[in-house]
């Protein structure tokens, strides 16, 4: 079954048309890892929602690769400010290791909305919830030291800490991945 008719099926009811639309407009593929799905100066078309696999996206300061997120089942990314005015974007989304994803395209997502308005509400009422939820992970990251940083990591996404190289994970964290290896060991000892 399609990754997003599976998904929408546990909201709502859905006819067998509506299961064909979202299907014709919400193409799957899937991207060898390395594979790009933005890079920096091109101007972001189209969001993610993983099916499987993980996603860094990540932005150049000084020429140096600063991770901000990365993205795995269940998750979505889009660049919202690139899309929005059509502008190039910071950013680069990568595929950290083979990963498929649901392509979300908003010309043909507008047109899904107008052949099943009730749509649109439930999508923005997940939206919603997941930017609600970025939104408190960001506020405690920020606010956080990166050893708590790092604690929340093993507590809320311990499967992240295998799948991704440990300088990403360091970059991710905002340390040194010498400094990720000292506060590895730390929490190690203190167990």
């Amino acid at each position: 079954m399609h990754a997003l008719v599976e998904i929408m099926s546990k909201l709502v009811a859905l006819t067998e048309e509506e299961r064909q639309g979202i299907e014709e407009a919400f193409p799957i593929k899937t991207y060898p890892k390395g594979s790009f799905l933005l890079k920096e100066g091109q101007i972001s078309q189209d969001a993610y929602h993983v099916i499987k696999g993980c996603i860094r996206k990540y932005e150049l300061q000084n020429a140096e690769e600063k991770t901000l997120d990365f993205i795995v089942e269940g998750q979505g990314v889009v660049d919202f400010l690139s899309m929005s005015q059509q502008r190039p974007s910071n950013l680069f989304f990568e595929c950290v290791e083979e990963t498929t994803v649901a392509i979300l395209n908003q010309e043909k997502e507008n047109k899904l909305y107008k052949r099943f308005p009730h749509f649109e509400s439930i999508c923005r009422t997940t939206m919603e919830g997941e930017m609600g939820a970025k939104q408190a992970e960001f506020t405690r990251f920020i606010t956080s030291t990166p050893e708590e940083r790092y604690l929340f990591l093993l507590a809320e996404r311990p499967g992240l800490l295998n799948r991704v190289p440990q300088y990403q994970l360091a970059s991710y964290l905002g340390v040194k991945p010498e400094t990720l290896s000292r506060i590895r060991r730390r929490i190690t000892l203190k167990k």
